[in-house]
């Protein structure tokens, strides 16, 4: 399985628990008399649509390279990342202003079974965050982090409902506000992971050089290949799950161009073998000395 389909895979699960646990926190949310659910319901909701676009870029990053595009539709996924943020970023916006609006609004205490709910969406929200981060790493897909990264700070938002909701429940008439301070809290939260987010999606997209481990192996790897001395220059820049490689070669000066070029094959053939993370290399033959 390549590291597209298992990035699409973990997307479902993503769409099918968010689509759930939306439901239940509209449904909580307003027969417990919780705006802090309700917020975090308004983000779960988010959370979905978001997800539908991850997918759709995934199964787009997906398509073979082109005329047009000879490095392949891999550079969709950040700017899907980019749309991920920008909903994210309207989410708490929203939140926040329904959470100042209800601030000022007389309105009757948290129903106490909420808190039971929140405790399970906490749970799930976690355990949903560190399946689909593991997966991110595994196949390096930012869109998929970025969607790791909406289940972590739904599980943040879940928490200040909880403390919220606790409180005004502990200190009765007078402290129903607190629930809406803790929505207005979450909302804190999911734009500041909303940086954690955004910024490497756009180290991507400027080709940043933050591949040092990777570069590290493929140099490695290429002094594994008869005829390779050492190795100079290495470049890499990203598109979706795969690597690109632009990598110098140092061999004996002193041998036929024939020879030099049969080396670079084998050396391309034998990094792309060994790593099958990387897509387009490109080795440029350096004579020592």
């Amino acid at each position: 399985m390549t590291g597209e389909d298992k990035a699409i895979k973990t997307i479902y699960f993503s769409i099918v628990g968010n689509t759930a646990l939306a439901l239940l926190k509209w449904l909580a949310g307003f027969f417990g008399n919780s705006y802090a659910l309700i917020a975090d319901a308004i983000e779960s909701t988010v959370d979905i649509l978001s997800s539908f676009l991850v997918l759709l870029g995934l199964k787009y990053a997906k398509r073979p390279a082109d005329d047009n595009h000879p490095y392949g539709h891999g550079r969709v996924e950040p700017l899907i990342t980019f749309i991920v943020v920008g909903f994210l970023i309207i989410s708490a916006t929203i939140i926040a202003y329904e959470s100042i609006q209800n601030i000022g609004t007389p309105h009757d205490l948290p129903k106490p079974w909420t808190l039971a709910v929140l405790a399970g969406i906490i749970i799930w929200k976690e355990i949903s965050f560190r399946v689909v981060m593991k997966k991110s790493k595994e196949t390096g897909s930012s869109s998929l982090k970025a969607d790791a990264w909406h289940h972590r700070s739904d599980a943040i938002t879940s928490v200040a409902a909880f403390i919220g909701i606790s409180i005004a429940l502990f200190l009765g008439q007078g402290y129903e506000s607190a629930d809406d301070f803790a929505a207005l809290l979450a909302a804190g939260f999911i734009l500041y992971n909303c940086y954690h987010i955004f910024r490497p999606a756009l180290g991507e997209i400027m080709d940043e050089n933050v591949y040092q481990d990777l570069i590290d192996e493929i140099k490695r790897k290429a002094l594994l290949v008869d005829g390779v001395i050492d190795t100079e220059k290495c470049f890499v820049r990203k598109s979706g799950t795969t690597y690109h490689v632009d990598l110098h070669a140092i061999v004996n000066g002193d041998i036929s161009v024939r020879d030099g070029h049969r080396i670079a094959h084998e050396l391309k053939d034998t990094l792309i073998s060994k790593l099958p993370q990387l897509g387009h290399v490109l080795i440029h033959i350096e004579p020592k000395g």
